[in-house]
């Protein structure tokens, strides 16, 4: 494998390490996402080209997943918010606020 190959592995490696979650402690065994990540890169052939464009697509992946969670937890802020709670804010949207008899006893009022 010809050292500019190789640098470009190594740094395809690392930027697929830096989309994962990260581990909570170093000092704990790899998750088996990591383990197997790092088996495949070990496991490259000598003429990994083809293999450095599958990991590059891999890293493309990942990066547009978390680009994708980003964004659906920017523009659906009540996607983990409880149905009462969902209807409530959606009445305020629209300028209303509900009857008391449909308030619960958690809110308060």
């Amino acid at each position: 494998m010809s050292t500019a190959n190789l640098t470009r592995l190594r740094s395809v490696y690392r930027n697929i390490l830096r989309e994962l979650p990260p581990r909570p402690l170093l000092a704990s065994p790899p998750a088996p996402l990591h383990k197997r990540i790092r088996d495949n890169f070990r496991e490259m052939p000598s003429d990994s080209s083809t293999a450095v464009a599958h990991a590059e697509e891999f890293l493309n992946y990942l990066r547009a997943q978390r680009t994708y969670v980003q964004l659906i937890e920017r523009y659906n802020p009540s996607i983990d918010m409880d149905e009462e709670e969902r209807v409530r804010l959606t009445a305020r949207r629209v300028g209303m606020d509900l009857p008391p008899e449909f308030m619960s006893d958690k809110s308060g009022k």
